[in-house]
């Protein structure tokens, strides 16, 4: 199932794969969103998704399969 991703604040729209890696959709677009670990330790990578309670890792986070439509709130950390 196709998955329309918006980014912001970057206001980039992209079509993804459900299951897809939120990562990998983000960097397909020409999204850069800071890594460390990779493994969801350092909490570089997090991103806040509309309708969740709490940022997501981006490093650990999926497409998911359940949403037509995904907006993804990315800040940026100085330090990283």
């Amino acid at each position: 199932m196709s998955v329309t991703v918006h980014f912001l604040p970057d206001k980039v729209t992209v079509t993804a794969e459900a299951g897809e890696s939120l990562l990998n959709v983000a960097d397909r677009a020409g999204v850069t969103i800071p890594t460390g670990c990779l493994m969801g330790s350092c909490f570089a990578c997090e991103v806040e998704i509309e309708g969740q309670e709490h940022p997501v890792r981006a490093c650990l986070a999926s497409i998911p399969i359940d949403e037509p439509i995904l907006i993804v709130r990315r800040y940026d950390d100085p330090i990283w």
